[in-house]
């Protein structure tokens, strides 16, 4: 890892704060970017409550939440991203098949319609950077305009996690395989 951790018992009064603040919310516990994040008790601060909004409480249901923090997580091949969403993903519903497919880098097969717009449109943004007006469209139609705005949201914050755990080798926990190839 390339930041030092930081105990809690030496944290100065505001790195204790955005920490409390996280570990009394909905996670529980200290999430792994903000192992970085700390560093910057106000960016951390801001991160996590953007993250526990776009994680927890968004109008889309956490089969499409986590279909696009998955893309997201093997867009930037984030390793941790990856290893804690993928079971997030599959308690949630995805297919297993969806789930392999897009850590292989193939386009999955969708039952589900939503989850297909959710897929192109998430992967269509990572990639291209942009999105068509034919895209945006039939996600409008699907998700509505928070839905397609939430979605959003949710890509842009799980890229910053998965930067956060890339730039700062960020590791999985002891013993877990690493599941994404290059």
């Amino acid at each position: 890892m390339r930041v030092a951790t930081i105990a809690p018992e030496q944290m100065t009064p505001e790195q204790r704060a955005a920490r409390d603040e996280v570990v009394a919310g909905a996670r529980g516990r200290m999430p792994a970017p903000m192992r970085a994040w700390i560093h910057s008790p106000e960016m951390a601060g801001h991160a996590q409550k953007l993250g526990a909004f776009v994680r927890y409480g968004t109008s889309l249901p956490p089969t499409l939440s986590e279909l696009a923090i998955l893309v997201t997580a093997r867009h930037w091949t984030s390793h941790y991203e990856w290893y804690a969403h993928k079971r997030i993903g599959l308690e949630a519903g995805l297919d297993p098949a969806v789930v392999t497919a897009i850590a292989e880098r193939r386009e999955p097969v969708f039952a589900d319609p939503a989850q297909r717009i959710v897929y192109q449109y998430s992967r269509t943004m990572h990639e291209k950077k942009a999105i068509s007006q034919s895209l945006h469209e039939a996600a409008v139609a699907t998700l509505g305009e928070r839905g397609v705005v939430e979605l959003v949201g949710i890509l842009g914050y799980y890229t910053l996690v998965s930067m956060t755990l890339n730039a700062f080798d960020i590791g999985l926990p002891d013993n877990e395989p690493i599941e994404l190839q290059d």
